[in-house]
Parts: structure tokens; C-alpha cells; sequence
């Protein structure tokens, strides 16, 4: 019912929620005295002694009651929002700074789709735990026992007794759904997380189910997400409803006795007539606050629910200290007996041994599925290295700053993300003090000068994801980026799969002048890309099946041959079609 991990997480907002309990316990008493003052009244009305001078006496104090009720009213809902607004901005604070500590490897952890979910819309319900279930956690229980001693200083300590027994059968009714509760919400935020994972890849992958005509089967699926989402929301809202049933027979039932008890002492003559108008009308607020608490406490168990996999995210365990920094000159990369699995069954990369000399044009071929992109995945830290060796200038890559990472190391693959704005903009990400001058430079090295002097110059404008570009020019203004960030290592995986023989002519041509100066390694499933590099490494199933210069592999290796022949038939097949 209470998770201190919360309240250790976001220690300033203890005050908020002690100003939001006393503001109520205020409002309590306020509340308290307006009726004592009805109640006098209507005693004296009764008894037909009703003055003049006590009748604007008590309007007086009515209204300077009901406007200090007033003012605590707005004050606890002023804590309530500064306790929420803590924790929120905490919360996506600690998920944020815990995704910069793992860096790019984060996906071994969770899905971009489950941390989108839980930033947004689990620390949302967040919120309502701060702002409203924690203080009214607390004020719950000094409610009853303040109107315990109004009540007995009212007259009847009997009837404040019977009424103060009876409210501990409503947290006795939340204790009872709360495993339930627990086990439901849990199975609610995981289908919540698979729909929201299942609807981002069906939203980012459009264009291909369209053009393979798989939108009505990724649609059906969807429909089936949905159904299990829905199903199991229903089952949610059914042991609210169930719960809430429950509470609601103890607090009304238990504040029928109350007043039942008062009306019985006062035929009696035990109490007076304002002291039995006063528990009538104070006896729902014995079981009010504490069936408020049953309330909110399902929007605090799915608080809790989020919390739990907010919390286990944060606890994923996080690469040690990395505290090397890479030289600028020597960076030449070896993987020794390395052995990679995404899912720790499936085995990916199998005794790779490898070496990218300083300075060197290395080609990695394969099949689709060999296990050449995770070398670059390994290479870059993306992913972590968990049996055998990757060192960068004798460094294992697992103790290289990322930042030293990234600034040795440039990534182009056929997936570059650009950002909504203009082609300056973009650029300047790989180098922020760079001139025009030298954003023209790189742009006409790409062969993408001629193409944005039609349009508006580098503030040309990009949509979402540069959509408003053609694949070729998307892979252009790729490379001019990375050529901008002027790195002494590229690799670039499968960048010209996908584009125009135009583009690829000239992103092939910058890439070989590329590697006169610089250590490039191209990931490629055309051979063709790679002829003229002075080693290539051929993979087969995640083994590496042979290595060297094309005319060595061509001489000794089954697998490259194999992969030559293929494709020269393809080739031959393609231009007898056009011919």
C-alpha cells in the first residue's frame, strides 16, 4: 500500500505532502465548526430562544469558516500539485541520466516502445500517487481519530467508539484486492507495453507492409494486441467496480449506525439536539476520508504497477567505470574468440577473430544473417562484448568513454536518422563550429551541392526524418555528416543498399577517397563494394569462413566463392531482363 522507494527517490516532496495532510486536517475542523455552528442554530430554532445578536454572530463565523475552507481547500490542492510535479520531473531525470549510463547498448535492457510508455504515461500515474494517494494515506487516519474526540467532546464517546471501530473494515477491504489488484495491474502494464511496442513497429515499418501488401496481417495482429488489452483493462475495471462496492457498504453502512446511535442518545436524553444534529451530519466524514483512500488507491496500485518496471529498468545492472580515453593515432581494432547472443540462447557471432589495422580499407561480407552488422554493433558499444575480446589501441572497448567512443568512431548505416529542420542543422550535429563553407564542401564531396543549390540552399527544409528526400539523398546527406565529423575510423554498414546507381556511384567514390586517409571498415552484402579493400572478412553462419584479399578468397574460401558466383548469375540475370 505504501512504497518507500518512491518516497526515498523524491525526498522534497515530504513537505508537500505534509502541507497537503495538515491543509485537510484544517479543512476538517473547518468544516467541523460550520456544522457546530447549524447545528447551535437550528437548537435554538428549535427551542424558539434564537436571538438577534447570535443569529449575525453565527452568520459571521459561518462565513469566516467557509472562507478559511476555502482557502485550505485551494492550499491542499496547491501541495497535491507541487508534490506531482516533483516526482514527475525526478522520475523522467532518473530514467534519462540511467539511459546516458548505459548509453547506445540501453535496447539489451528494454524496448524504445516500453521506455517511451513508462516515461510518459507510467510516471504519469505517478502523479495521482504523490498528489493524492500518499497524503491521503496519512490523513485517512487522523481523520477518524480527530472526529473521535470531537465526537466525545460533543457528548457521546459511545457513538464516536462504534464509529471509529467500523472504519478499519474498509483498509481491511483494500488489503484484501491488493495482491489481486497487484498481479492484474502487473498483466495490464505488460500488454499495455506489448501494444505499444507492436503499434511503434507497425507505425515505423508502414511503408514496407504496404509495398509486400502485409498491412492486413499486421492489422489482424493488431486487432488481436487489442483485444488481450482490452480484456484485460476489463478486468481491472471489474475488481475497481468489486472493491468499490465493498468500501462503499462499509463507510454508508457504518455512517447509518452512527446516526442511528446519535438519534437513539438523543431520545434518551443523553445528548442534546445540537449535539445529535452535529454527529448526524459529521458521521460520514468518520468513513469519507478512508473511502477516498480505497478510491485512489487503484490509481495508486497502477502508479506502483509502472513504478515497479520503472524501478527495475533503474536497477538493470550498468557497465563498469569506463575511464579510458582513446589516443588520436594507433586505433587499430581486434576481436579475439568473440561470442555474441541477443538472447543469450541463439548464438549470433561464434569465435570471430578479427583485426582492422590503422589506416586499413576492410571489407566484412556475408549472407543477410551472418553477424556483420553486430560486429559494427560491438565496435560502436552498442552492444556488449561477454566472452572474448574487443580492443581499440590495445583498450577493451567496455572500459572507452563513449564519448571517446564516438568522437574516434563514425556509424553510417542504412538507417541515419535526421532530424525535422533544415540541412544546416542536421549537418552541424556531426560539427558545430564548422562554416558554411566547409557544409558546402562536404555536400559537394557527396555529390548533393547541385540538388540543394535548386532548392533553398543548407536551409532546406527536412521533414520528419528528411521524408521530403529521396533515399539516394538521404544516404548523400548521411555521409556529408559523417564526413563533417572527420573521425580517424568510419564504418559504414550497408550504406548504399536501397538508393539509385547514381547515388551509389558517388557514395562508393567518396568512400574510396575516404580510405586513402582515414581506417575505413565497409559492412556490404555486395561484393562488388569491397573488390579493391586489402582485407576482407567473409562470415558464414557467424563464423568467420575465410579472410583476405578478394583474389585469395576467390582462391580459398567455399563461402566467398559461393556468394561470388551467386551474384555474378544475378547480375548477368538482371541485365539479359533490361536488355
Amino acid at each position: 500500500m505504501f512504497d518507500k522507494r518512491l518516497m526515498a527517490m523524491c525526498p522534497e516532496s515530504k513537505k508537500y505532502i505534509a502541507g497537503n495532510i495538515l491543509f485537510q486536517w484544517l479543512e476538517l475542523f473547518m468544516n467541523a465548526a460550520m456544522i457546530f455552528i447549524v447545528a447551535h442554530a437550528l437548537e435554538r430554532i428549535y427551542e424558539g430562544d434564537l436571538k438577534e445578536d447570535e443569529t449575525l454572530i453565527g452568520v459571521a463565523l459561518l462565513l469566516t469558516t467557509l472562507g478559511i475552507r476555502f482557502f485550505t481547500t485551494k492550499q491542499t490542492a496547491k501541495m497535491s500539485y507541487m508534490a506531482s510535479k516533483t516526482i514527475k520531473r525526478v522520475m523522467r531525470e532518473q530514467i534519462y541520466k540511467k539511459l546516458l549510463r548505459l548509453g547506445t547498448s540501453y535496447r539489451e535492457h528494454a524496448s524504445t516502445a516500453e521506455l517511451v510508455q513508462e516515461s510518459v504515461e507510467g510516471v504519469e500515474q505517478l502523479e495521482s500517487y504523490f498528489g493524492l494517494y500518499v497524503p491521503q494515506f496519512f490523513y485517512a487516519f487522523l481523520a477518524p481519530i480527530t472526529l473521535f474526540f470531537l465526537f466525545g467532546a460533543a457528548g457521546s464517546f459511545r457513538v464516536a467508539t462504534v464509529l471509529l471501530i467500523c472504519v478499519p473494515l474498509i483498509p481491511g477491504a483494500i488489503m484484501m484486492v491488493q495482491k489481486i489488484a497487484k498481479r492484474i495491474l502487473s498483466k495490464y502494464w505488460d500488454q499495455y507495453a506489448k501494444l505499444g511496442s507492436t503499434f511503434l513497429e507497425n507505425l515505423q515499418g508502414m511503408t514496407v507492409l504496404k509495398t509486400y501488401g502485409a498491412d492486413a496481417y499486421k492489422n489482424e495482429q493488431m486487432n488481436e494486441e487489442s483485444e488481450n488489452f482490452r480484456v484485460v483493462t476489463m478486468k481491472v475495471l471489474t475488481m475497481q467496480l468489486n472493491s468499490i462496492i465493498i468500501m462503499d457498504f462499509f463507510a454508508y453502512g457504518g455512517a447509518a449506525l452512527g446516526i442511528m446511535l446519535a438519534c437513539k442518545a438523543f431520545i434518551t436524553g443523553n445528548i442534546s439536539l445540537a449535539s445529535t444534529i452535529f454527529m448526524i451530519l459529521l458521521s460520514a466524514d468518520f468513513f469519507l476520508p478512508m473511502r477516498k483512500l480505497g478510491s485512489y488507491f487503484h490509481v495508486a496500485m497502477n502508479g506502483m504497477a509502472a513504478s515497479d518496471k520503472i524501478f527495475r529498468f533503474l536497477s538493470e545492472e550498468e557497465p563498469g567505470q569506463r575511464t579510458v580515453t582513446l589516443p588520436e593515432a594507433g586505433l587499430s581494432i581486434k576481436l579475439a574468440h568473440v561470442n555474441f547472443s541477443y538472447d543469450g540462447t541463439t548464438e549470433v557471432l561464434s569465435d570471430i577473430s578479427l583485426e582492422i589495422p590503422e589506416g586499413a580499407f576492410v571489407g566484412i561480407v556475408g549472407e543477410s544473417g551472418s553477424g556483420k552488422s553486430t560486429i559494427a554493433s560491438l565496435i560502436m558499444g552498442r552492444n556488449t562484448v561477454k566472452e572474448g575480446t574487443l580492443t581499440i589501441a590495445g583498450e577493451n572497448v567496455g572500459d572507452v568513454t563513449e564519448e571517446s567512443l564516438l568522437k574516434s568512431i563514425t556509424y553510417v548505416g542504412i538507417g541515419s536518422v535526421f532530424f525535422k529542420g533544415t540541412v544546416r542543422e542536421n549537418l552541424l550535429l556531426a560539427n558545430p563550429a564548422a562554416s558554411d563553407e566547409e557544409l558546402w564542401a562536404a555536400c559537394k564531396d557527396c555529390n548533393l551541392a547541385e540538388f540543394l543549390e535548386a532548392e533553398n540552399g543548407l536551409d532546406t527544409a527536412l521533414t520528419e526524418n528528411a521524408a521530403n528526400f529521396s533515399g539516394g539523398q538521404r544516404q548523400r546527406l548521411a555521409l556529408a555528416r559523417a564526413l563533417l565529423h572527420d573521425s580517424p575510423v568510419y564504418i559504414f554498414d550497408e550504406a548504399t543498399s536501397n538508393i539509385d546507381m547514381e547515388s551509389e556511384e558517388a557514395i562508393l567514390a567518396e568512400i574510396k577517397r575516404l580510405a586513402k586517409e582515414k581506417t575505413v571498415v565497409m559492412i556490404s552484402h555486395r561484393l562488388l563494394n569491397v573488390a579493391g579493400a586489402d582485407r576482407i572478412y567473409c562470415l558464414e553462419e557467424g563464423h568467420l569462413a575465410g579472410s583476405g584479399t578478394q583474389s585469395e578468397l576467390l582462391a580459398d574460401c567455399a563461402a566467398y566463392q559461393k556468394l561470388w558466383e551467386t551474384q555474378k548469375e544475378l547480375e548477368a540475370f538482371g541485365k539479359e531482363a533490361v536488355g
